[in-house]
């Protein structure tokens, strides 16, 4: 290399950053870029496109993890090149998602749980799908074999989150999903019963319930359908979507039967990602034993080197989010789950009881480990019309940074809004405390400017893709 070359390369070295290279003009958006761009020029250009984002700690909003201890960033960067799929190459990684899922089974009181079966998954959402199909499958089975036609399948569940109604558009499967209505938010046995009939693949309980918080009423459920087996001979299974509820019953309301205790549960699924305390990107499902999963939807993949049994949707994917569920289960134990979510709750706890304080607020669930997740969901008093909605104090927040989601329920409930805070991990007291000053100040504006055209759910929507 010549000594000018030299020389010029030590000075682009040297070059400020925004003073130079890509950082100096405009970066195409939506084609595709003809040349490369210097390593530190891309990090920085996407490093401040990311500044537009909002803080991820004040949403509010998301069950998911926003804050992880800095040995779980290690470790996901140690198995970022790791293809949980490939257990052949792998062995050990898929060693830990086997723990994993033995671990979580005795966690859900599974009969024989270092012989159970269960999966990873994605998140709750893949685990949902997954459990889905095996009942189906297994509904159909046995359709079959009676004779009986097998072509109108239906689930029966409460108000559910969008992957149940993703699941049965996909799948061809009729969803009876009992309506909201006022001062009725989730299903109740007597509701359930109304729905089912010989069609029914499986009921769908909810611990947790996207809306508000709430867990539904899993063992009445379950003696319910004991009662319509022995008075028609129907047999109905469980699936229990414990998404959020999977992590915290145990730890916080361990007498609370809505697992595998109840015999007529034969799967659950929870993420991992939200109160399992992992970093995004996992989920589980575990079966009550192995012949609830049908063996033809276990597919033997060898391609890869070896003999691998596989049952999920997706294919590829990093074993990161399962190593570090693993490390916190070995980290925390049930102590561990127990101090974190126990502080969640308290703190959920102390925002309810000022809520109502702060302006015409009336609590819809309050954050109690026997009745659900620690979630604090209100609505605007009935009757009374304080000049503004819930959309517009979602909106007031925000200008401090604050995610606090309004939204309308479903069915005869839907002209009803209401808002929730989540409290998860990383929510201390004290911030907390500074929401509340915050939503203080958001009322005292409101009433002091007060609002022309109130916000409508529509004008509130946040990001869309479309």
């Amino acid at each position: 290399m010549a000594l000018h070359e030299r020389d010029a390369i030590r000075d682009e070295m040297t070059d400020p950053l925004f003073g130079s290279g890509a950082l100096r003009g405009l970066v195409p958006k939506y084609t595709f870029p003809l040349g490369a761009t210097r390593s530190d020029d891309a990090f920085q250009l996407v490093a401040d496109e990311m500044l537009l984002d909002g803080n991820s700690r004040q949403n509010l909003a998301t069950f998911c993890q926003t804050w992880e201890e800095p040995q779980v960033h290690e470790l996901m960067d140690r198995a970022i090149d790791k293809n949980m799929i490939d257990q052949d190459e792998y062995p050990q990684t898929a060693e830990i998602e086997r723990r994993c899922v033995h671990m979580i089974a005795d966690l859900w009181n599974a009969p024989g749980a270092a012989n159970t079966v269960g999966t990873s998954a994605v998140g709750s959402s893949e685990a949902c799908m997954l459990a889905g199909m095996a009942a189906t499958r297994r509904w159909r089975a046995k359709r079959q074999a009676a004779g009986l036609p097998s072509d109108r399948p239906n689930m029966v569940c409460g108000p559910v989150q969008v992957v149940w109604h993703k699941f049965a558009r996909y799948w061809d499967v009729e969803i009876r999903e009992v309506p909201m209505a006022p001062g009725s938010y989730a299903m109740t046995p007597e509701q359930m019963l109304e729905q089912v009939d010989e069609n029914t693949v499986f009921v769908v309980a909810t611990l947790g319930v996207t809306y508000t918080g709430a867990y539904e009423q899993i063992a009445d459920m379950a003696a319910a359908l004991d009662r319509l087996q022995a008075e028609s001979g129907l047999d109905v299974d469980i699936h229990v979507d414990a998404a959020s509820g999977g992590f915290l019953a145990p730890f916080c309301a361990p007498d609370l039967v809505w697992d595998f205790r109840l015999e007529r549960v034969k799967s659950i699924s929870a993420s991992g990602h939200k109160f399992g305390l992992a970093p995004l990107g996992v989920g589980w499902v575990v079966w009550r034993d192995s012949g609830e999963l049908p063996a033809e939807l276990v597919f033997h993949v060898t391609y890869l080197g070896g003999d691998m049994p596989v049952f999920q949707i997706n294919f590829s994917r990093s074993a990161g989010p399962v190593v570090a569920q693993y490390y916190d289960f070995v980290r925390l134990g049930r102590d561990g789950y127990r101090a974190i979510h126990g502080s969640c709750y308290e703190t959920g706890q102390l925002l309810a009881a000022t809520i109502p304080t702060l302006g015409p607020f009336e609590i819809v669930f309050g954050s109690t480990p026997q009745d659900g997740i620690p979630a604090v969901t209100w609505k605007i008093i009935d009757g009374q019309d304080p000049g503004y909605t819930l959309y517009d104090l979602a909106d007031r927040l925000r200008m401090r940074g604050w995610q606090v989601p309004a939204y309308p329920l479903t069915g005869a409930a839907s002209n009803i809004a209401v808002q929730r805070v989540l409290v998860r991990q990383g929510v201390s007291r004290d911030m907390v405390a500074t929401l509340i000053d915050d939503l203080r100040d958001a009322v005292d504006h409101m009433h002091r400017h007060p609002v022309t055209v109130p916000m409508t759910p529509e004008e509130s929507s946040g990001f869309s893709h479309l």
